[in-house]
């Protein structure tokens, strides 16, 4: 399977090298101020969490502050450049722990945080380190809530080959989103390599590698096809594909599989897809132990990640684009999902469990006036588990996610 893998890539690199050579993104530099932007995006949002069975409800209302700068690269053969971020988040009412340090009834008012990053380029070629956010199959900042987890370590990302990206890594601390501090996910280091080619603008194909140190071993792979089928129709097809080995934190377990694949129909501004799911080994899919609570890509992940040990899950769902209707930024998503043969006994039931979630968002866009760029978002999901699993896992839930996201270019 891994000479497998190593072919494909070893194939896209014969592919690229066939194609003529592209401009160098170090020689278009414009210096370290002219090309450098500071972006604030602001972003509140309200949770609520209703859970059966006597568990206590999440309530939770909160503005974050999420300040990036990114600076230009000085000129020359090797440029250099500095970026930045601040995170400032203020406790409104409630409080949780994915937001805010403390206990529950305890939360703390706010949470504040800070980083930066030194960067070089060659070529196309770009070398950070320090803290950054990171966005990879096998290594994911989650910005699911109100602030981003962040990462400290080094990433080199290449495009020297046209459709071509590499990715190579070493990270050595995880700050989840609801904690200032540095490492507080315990993270010793995270070795990461891999890349994505595109064929053409229909096919692209990714793999990916990665070493938690005292953790787990994970392999990733992607392979996306868009079939176009008139003016405006089209078929995607969308295969993702984990496997984790060396498993050290669950006992008695050694590793897991998990793989997804989607077909997704659009026609005009409606899409209709339809997703299958499954897991297999010795526990269900790991992750966001040091790789981030982002580093699950697959289809079925929504409210439930429909990952537990052994299960088969469906996905049917729609989607709206209002604008062909006349209202450009109007969006909605509808979807209903169902897993079963879960192995109730490994969550501390007996026989097959299964769960079901129904899922409802439905976000707007402001295209023009004053709250020009303003987003206002509404998420809904609606989770039901059998005995079997709710009692080592999500209990049933009614949940709402209500955001106001207002992004600002200051530079």
């Amino acid at each position: 399977m891994k000479v497998m893998k190593w072919s494909v890539i070893a194939m896209a690199v014969a592919a690229g090298t066939s194609q003529l050579a592209f401009a160098s993104a170090q020689s278009e530099s414009k210096g370290f101020v002219d090309d450098a932007s500071l972006d604030l995006l602001l972003r509140n949002t309200y949770w609520n969490r209703d859970y059966a069975d006597g568990v206590p409800d999440r309530n939770t209302w909160a503005q974050g502050f999420i300040a990036t700068f990114e600076s230009g690269f000085t000129q020359g053969v090797v440029g250099f450049g500095i970026d930045a971020y601040g995170l400032l988040g203020v406790k409104l009412d409630g409080g949780q722990a994915d937001m805010f340090p403390g206990e529950r009834f305890d939360w703390e008012d706010d949470l504040s945080e800070a980083g930066a990053a030194v960067k070089l380029r060659l070529s196309n070629t770009t070398a950070k380190y320090g803290n950054q956010f990171v966005n990879l199959p096998v290594i994911a900042s989650d910005d699911s809530r109100l602030l981003p987890e962040a990462f400290t370590g080094t990433l080199l990302t290449s495009s020297e080959i046209e459709g071509l990206e590499l990715n190579a890594g070493r990270f050595t601390a995880d700050s989840p989103m609801g904690s200032p501090a540095r490492d507080d996910n315990g993270l010793k280091s995270l070795d990461v390599f891999g890349g994505t080619y595109a064929f053409n603008e229909n096919l692209s194909v990714s793999l990916y590698f990665s070493d938690v140190e005292d953790t787990y071993d994970k392999k990733y792979a992607n392979i996306n096809y868009v079939m176009p089928l008139a003016e405006d129709q089209s078929l995607t097809f969308d295969f993702n594909y984990y496997k984790t080995d060396d498993i050290e934190i669950v006992p008695d377990a050694d590793d897991n599989t998990i793989w997804s694949l989607s077909a997704k129909y659009a026609i005009g501004s409606h899409a209709f897809i339809l997703a299958h799911q499954r897991v297999s080994g010795d526990t269900g899919y790991l992750y966001d132990n040091g790789d981030g609570g982002g580093a699950i890509w697959v289809a079925n992940s929504f409210l439930s990640d429909f990952n537990n040990k052994d299960e088969r899950s469906w996905q049917a769902s729609y989607e709206l684009d209002f604008t062909g209707y006349g209202i450009p930024g109007l969006f909605w998503k509808t979807a209903y999902l169902r897993g079963d043969n879960i192995d109730g006994e490994y969550y501390g039931g007996n026989g097959e469990a299964t769960e079901r979630e129904f899922f409802n968002q439905v976000s707007y866009t402001f295209q023009s006036g004053a709250a020009k760029d303003l987003t206002l978002r509404a998420r809904n999901s609606i989770l039901r588990t059998s005995n079997d699993l709710n009692n080592d896992y999500l209990p049933d839930t009614n949940e709402w996610r209500l955001y106001a996201i207002y992004p600002l270019s200051i530079l």
